[in-house]
């Protein structure tokens, strides 16, 4: 009798054993059906397997979806950054050259009224406009016979002309407009012909 429950549990440990392989090896199917002994212990616990096998590939997808959602959400958040700072950096540039313009101006007036100026005015003036240029500010080109564009030019006065082809043209640039690269900063100031 010993020895005949020795080699029960010798069977019983050894179909453990291939049952234990036969899961193994079906680990990623789930409509796997054992024929088991008449008490259905194996049916049991591989349905308690099959759900716990799809619970976890549920939570695996569920912490893939959110992973997947935070990388994202961290990549927009880095170009939104980026764009801040550079938007930072030009509103910066601006507000800095809106500050500066009034004395460069004032500088080129006093270069155009003549008279003696202390020396070093034109290299101070050169200075300003070198380092406007570093910064990426351009001064708007704006010549007499141009068409008047209201994006670049600021129409200060008006002359009336008898020949049509002048009309809505440049007569006379009052002062310079500048740009921040794509970017108005101040127009030119001009005046401009007038055809009755």
């Amino acid at each position: 009798m010993k020895k005949q429950n020795e080699e029960n549990k010798k069977v019983s440990a050894d179909d453990k054993n291939t049952n234990e392989e036969i899961l193994s090896e079906i680990n990623d199917v789930d409509d796997v059906e054992i024929i088991s002994d008449d008490d259905g212990g194996e049916n049991v616990k591989l349905k308690k397997m099959q759900k716990e096998l799809a619970h976890c590939r549920k939570e695996k997808q569920e912490y893939l979806d959110g992973w997947q959602r935070t990388k994202a959400d961290y990549v927009n958040a880095l170009r939104r950054f980026e764009k801040d700072v550079h938007t930072a950096k030009e509103n910066g540039v601006r507000k800095s050259v809106i500050v500066l313009l009034p004395v460069l101006e004032s500088l080129q007036r006093a270069q155009r009224v003549g008279g003696e100026l202390p020396d070093g005015f034109d290299a101070i003036v050169k200075q300003i406009i070198s380092a406007f240029t570093t910064l990426g500010v351009t001064k708007i080109q704006v010549q007499i016979g141009d068409m008047f564009d209201p994006e670049l030019h600021e129409a200060l006065g008006r002359s009336v002309v008898d020949d049509d082809k002048k009309d809505n043209t440049i007569v006379a640039v009052l002062e310079a407009g500048w740009k921040l690269h794509d970017a108005v900063i101040q127009p030119a100031k001009v005046s401009v012909a007038y055809c009755k």
